[in-house]
Formats: C-alpha cells, sequence, structure tokens
C-alpha cells in the first residue's frame, strides 16, 4: 500500500489552506489608503490659482460645515439602526413563531425588505409617508429627515431579522431540549437560555450591517435631506464652481468615512475571532 511521506504533507497542503484564507484588513491598509487620498489630491492643490483663495484655506473655512453635516449622517445612521433592530430583532422571532401564520408572515415581509433596493425604499418613504401625523387635536410633523430616518431602517430591519433568525438557528438542538427538560416555557427558553449565547453570534454582523448603515446614509442627499453630501455640493456652488476643490473636497468626505467606519470594520474582525464557533 502506498503511503504518503507525513513530510511533504504539510507542503502539499499549503496551497489550498492559503487559498481559502479570508483577506484580514490590517492597520497599514487604513493608512495607505489615506496616504493615496492625499497623494491624489496634491494636484489639484497645486492648480489654486493665485487669484482666488487656496485650497488649504477654501477647506479650512469649509471644514466646521462639512463636519457638521457628516455628524448628521452619524445621527441618522444610528437612528435608522435603533428602529431597525428593534423591528427586526421582533421580526426575526416572528420567523421562529411556532404559528404557521405569524412565520410565513414574518418570512415575507423580511425577504421583501432584504431584497429591495435601498434607495427604493427611500423614495417610498419619503413620496408615500404624510408630511404631517394628526392625532386627535395634535399635529406630529414628519420632516424630511424623519422619513429618510424611517426609510433606511426598513432594509435594516430584514436584514437584523436574519440576523436573528440565523443566530437562533445556529444554536444547538440539545439547548432547546435540555430547557424543556425542566419544564421551562418557550418564552423562558428563548429569553433565559437562546437569546443571551445569541448576542455573542448577532454582534459581528450587526455591527457590519451598521457599518455599511453609515455609508448608505449618502443616499438621504438624493431625497434633499442637508447632509454631508448635500452641503459638499453648496459648498462647491458657494465657491463659483472651482474644479479645483472637487477632489479635496470629495476626498475629505471619503476620510470622514473612513476614519469612523474602519475602525468599527476592525472591531467586527477581532470580534468574529474572539466569538468563533468551533467545531
Amino acid at each position: 500500500m502506498n503511503k504518503t511521506n507525513p513530510k511533504i504533507m504539510p507542503v502539499m497542503m499549503a496551497p489550498r489552506a492559503r487559498a481559502t484564507d479570508p483577506i484580514r484588513l490590517k492597520a497599514w491598509h487604513g493608512a495607505a489608503l489615506a496616504a493615496f487620498v492625499v497623494l491624489v489630491s496634491i494636484p489639484a492643490f497645486a492648480q489654486a490659482d493665485g487669484a482666488r483663495d487656496s485650497v488649504f484655506t477654501a477647506l479650512a473655512r469649509w471644514m466646521p460645515l462639512l463636519l457638521k453635516g457628516f455628524i448628521f449622517n452619524v445621527v441618522i445612521s444610528i437612528s435608522a439602526m435603533a428602529i431597525g433592530t428593534l423591528a427586526g430583532a421582533a421580526l426575526g422571532l416572528g420567523q421562529i413563531s411556532l404559528s404557521s401564520w405569524v412565520r410565513k408572515t414574518s418570512w415575507f415581509v423580511t425577504q421583501f425588505f432584504r431584497n429591495a433596493p435601498w434607495l427604493v425604499l427611500l423614495f417610498f418613504a419619503m413620496f408615500l409617508l404624510p408630511f404631517e401625523l394628526r392625532i386627535g387635536g395634535i399635529i406630529i410633523p414628519l420632516p424630511d429627515y424623519l422619513k429618510a430616518i424611517i426609510g433606511l431602517s426598513l432594509p435594516v430591519m430584514a436584514n437584523v431579522s436574519e440576523i436573528v433568525r440565523g443566530a437562533v438557528v445556529s444554536l444547538p438542538s440539545g439547548q432547546w431540549e435540555a430547557a424543556e427538560s425542566l419544564a421551562f416555557t418557550r418564552t423562558q427558553v428563548l429569553w433565559r437560555i437562546i437569546l443571551p449565547q445569541c448576542v455573542k453570534r448577532m454582534l459581528p454582523p450587526w455591527m457590519n450591517l451598521y457599518s455599511i448603515l453609515t455609508m448608505a446614509t449618502v443616499l438621504a442627499s438624493i431625497v434633499g435631506v442637508s447632509e454631508v453630501m448635500t452641503l459638499t455640493g453648496q459648498v462647491l456652488a458657494a465657491e463659483g464652481g472651482r474644479t479645483d476643490l472637487l477632489l479635496p473636497i470629495y476626498s475629505t468626505v471619503l476620510l470622514m468615512f473612513f476614519i469612523y467606519c474602519y475602525p468599527i470594520a476592525r472591531l467586527t474582525l477581532r470580534l468574529e475571532k474572539k466569538f468563533a464557533v468551533k467545531t
């Protein structure tokens, strides 16, 4: 019988192992991207007209306004994530309900909003929601930014629903059987045994979803919400359409999102490694 030399087995296995290893983000990846953005902006600084303010001066003058707009993007992302998480958690639990109609309805709503384009859902919320709600004698206004938050929370809700459902299903069936043998009700099993174990499984994909949502908040500029991209266009218009400001200003906005989202991506990878389920 042919025997494989154990000394050459690692060599034979190495290429396949390297091919399946995921690419991990490192700190120097972020530094390299930041340096690249700065380098590609250098020609714009060199083209600045001496009769007008320099690019540095223009950026310094408008930076507070851009930062204010970016903070508004962050507020939109946090609000949409909060609403989507609450609604998605309820929808995800509905997908594992013992009631057939609840389970099927939750599945349909999840798949509908999960596979719908984010921009279409945003337009749906902007144009179909009323400008104000009348409850008795109380008038509740619905400004554009609130509609944008609701529109962005819909796909978040659907994705969180799948995260919750997947986390619950991923637990071994022995967890349910052991709890039932101790005469726990289904509600007690979910809240005291199943969901606490699901938190560490749900946290990395939840954080990744939030990072994606933050980058998607710029879609609100299309429907007229005054966030960072809208303000960027206003800045360029106020500067008289200076072409030498295009690349520096948009690169600055890019760096804002990168500096905010990159640490989230790094932390997500750490949590994935820490909470990895060993088989």
